[in-house]
């Protein structure tokens, strides 16, 4: 167990009441929000969850705070949170601007078109196309639709003559169906490049779970989906134009934005209009950096194996948004300079002698890892750090909600016996996951397997006289069906049926803290009622028995 700060800098003072010693675990129940609509709908309130229940029935040591908005970073309150902001937060104990907030101002100012990362990008605009790869959408999770138009419209500016989009639709974090509306708002603004002298098209596309959007490696066959419509102009499905494509292969069986069979833009003569060719340009537009490092690397990278690219394009100024993986330095040239988050809680943890486990499954070891030790791949220090990747099932998530919850459980448990770990860092993924499906029914399967696993896990850490820190990131699962803004009424389409919510909501998420070795003492404060998801982490420092840096977020616990 904790050895004594070797490094003076980051020494944390023991707290006055609280022991060290003790197990702690920090369960994040991803995407489980604490919803005002409480009805059918909200699947977190219709699961059964005996364990949450009697979690939240203790007010004196349960609390819900802010995990949306300003709170984690984002430009402004009507901005969903997500899991990468929130684990960010989680994981440094501070609120730092993130991604949109980043790009935004970067635009506004134009500093975005002075850097040395643009510089880069332009300088093939003179002879060579300039192709823009991203999320089309506004939902701002991962890229919004105004970015993508100022970066057009300046990089036009700043000489580019030929400019080709490769588009992937998006339907969960804005209503499926979405698609159709937002290629008709690119056609007209290309329309209008085009009308002052830019060779400007949409050349290929698909679907955001289908096209080049995989991430931690899940999934590479998504990335080459990818790779051959936007680079080499193949697919099984061509059309003359983009608004032709994603209304189509909607029609498809069981097509959905966000499952779009991947597609290319061909002219009369049946050829690709837009295929990426020697000494181009390629901008991935997205600001959040897990979906980009697949398709960054398959650019990037000479010696690239994960899938063969049959042609690679040399003398490519390749440039991401952001850099997506500060250790990897990926991508090595990039428009706008990510968040500098330094002094996370888990290189404070190692250095103070404290061991840590953390373990998720696929689709968020990421989350308990990189997002919360800064943007930071690898370990602080691999001798007091064990993580724990279980592999995510590749198939739509309801199909099998629980997911790999029980695996993560059991995984948890042993870490618990083994006796090794002040700090266990769990994510259950189910929630956000399976909720982005839009499948209620299959939601609710998802947070009821979740609850039970909890109850396992908490239990055990009541047997070894341990303490608990259960939470989420951000709202999800707590409401599955599209509203009417002013009555918050279920919305229908035209045949009358519940139109599915898919993305993110604005809910709070709750704080709750407990287990056998807690001191009676310690409840929850009553003087910050307007906390966010940051302040978790001093809390869960406080629990295992230290003061937490003064320049964090402050605790939500009394003792």
């Amino acid at each position: 167990m904790a050895t004594p700060a070797q490094d003076n800098s980051f020494a944390l003072k023991k707290h006055p009441v609280l022991p060290t010693g003790k197990p702690c675990v920090v369960c994040i129940l991803d995407g489980f929000g604490e919803n005002k609509h409480k009805d059918e709908f909200n699947a977190v309130h219709s699961a059964r969850t005996p364990n949450v229940d009697k979690l939240r029935a203790n007010a004196e040591r349960c609390r819900f705070v802010q995990a949306h908005g300003t709170w984690v970073g984002l430009p402004s309150d009507d901005d969903m949170g997500n899991s990468e902001v929130g684990h960010n937060a989680i994981g440094s104990g501070k609120v730092y601007k993130q991604g949109a907030s980043l790009v935004d101002a970067a635009l506004e100012s134009g500093d975005l078109f002075k850097g040395e990362g643009f510089t880069y990008v332009k300088s093939a605009f003179p002879t060579n196309t300039l192709h823009l790869i991203g999320l089309l959408s506004n939902g701002g999770v991962h890229a919004r639709y105004e970015q993508l138009k100022q970066l057009m419209q300046g990089s036009f500016e700043a000489g580019a003559k030929k400019m080709r989009l490769h588009i992937l639709t998006d339907g969960r974090d804005v209503p499926d169906g979405s698609s159709i509306e937002f290629v008709g708002q690119l056609e007209k603004d290309l329309e209008q490049l085009r009308a002052k002298g830019c060779d400007a098209l949409i050349a290929s596309g698909g679907g955001r779970m289908n096209v080049t959007m995989d991430r931690y490696e899940a999934d590479w066959g998504i990335v080459e989906r990818g790779w051959k419509a936007h680079v080499l102009g193949e697919a099984p499905h061509k059309f003359e134009s983009a608004l032709e494509a994603v209304t189509e292969l909607r029609k498809l069986p069981k097509a959905n934005d966000q499952y779009l069979e991947p597609f290319v833009i061909v002219d009369a003569s049946g050829s690709s209009v837009g295929p990426i060719q020697d000494n181009d340009a390629v901008v991935l537009f997205n600001y959040r950096s897990d979906r980009m490092v697949e398709i960054s690397k398959a650019f990037e990278y000479e010696d690239f194996k994960a899938f063969d690219r049959v042609r690679y394009p040399k003398g490519l100024k390749f440039a991401g948004m952001l850099q997506y993986d500060g250790d990897l330095k990926l991508p090595a040239k990039y428009l706008v300079p990510p968040p500098f988050i330094e002094k996370t809680s888990g290189e404070y943890m190692v250095k103070n002698g404290m061991n840590i486990f953390a373990c998720s499954e696929t689709q968020k070891f990421g989350h308990v890892t990189f997002f919360w030790n800064g943007n930071r791949s690898g370990y602080f220090d691999e001798k007091r750090e064990t993580y724990v990747e279980i592999p995510s099932d590749k198939c739509p998530f309801n199909e099998k909600p629980d997911m790999k919850t029980k695996e993560i459980t059991e995984a948890g448990i042993a870490a618990l016996k083994s006796g090794r770990y002040d700090l266990l860092r769990i994510n259950f993924a189910s929630p956000d996951m399976v909720g982005h499906t839009g499948s209620l029914e299959a939601t609710i399967r998802a947070c009821e397997t979740c609850d039970e696993c909890l109850g396992q896990l908490l239990e055990e850490v009541d047997k070894l006289g341990g303490v608990y820190l259960v939470c989420s990131d951000h709202g999800n699962a707590d409401d599955m069906v599209q509203r009417n803004k002013k009555t918050g009424q279920p919305l229908t389409d035209a045949d009358g049926k519940n139109m599915a919510l898919t993305s993110h909501t604005l809910a709070p998420v709750m704080v709750a803290v407990g287990g056998a070795g807690l001191a009676p003492s310690v409840k929850m404060r009553e003087d910050l009622p307007k906390a966010g998801i940051a302040s978790i982490t001093a809390t869960f420092i406080n629990l295992c028995g230290y003061e937490a840096p003064s320049d964090y977020e402050p605790t939500l616990i009394k003792t």
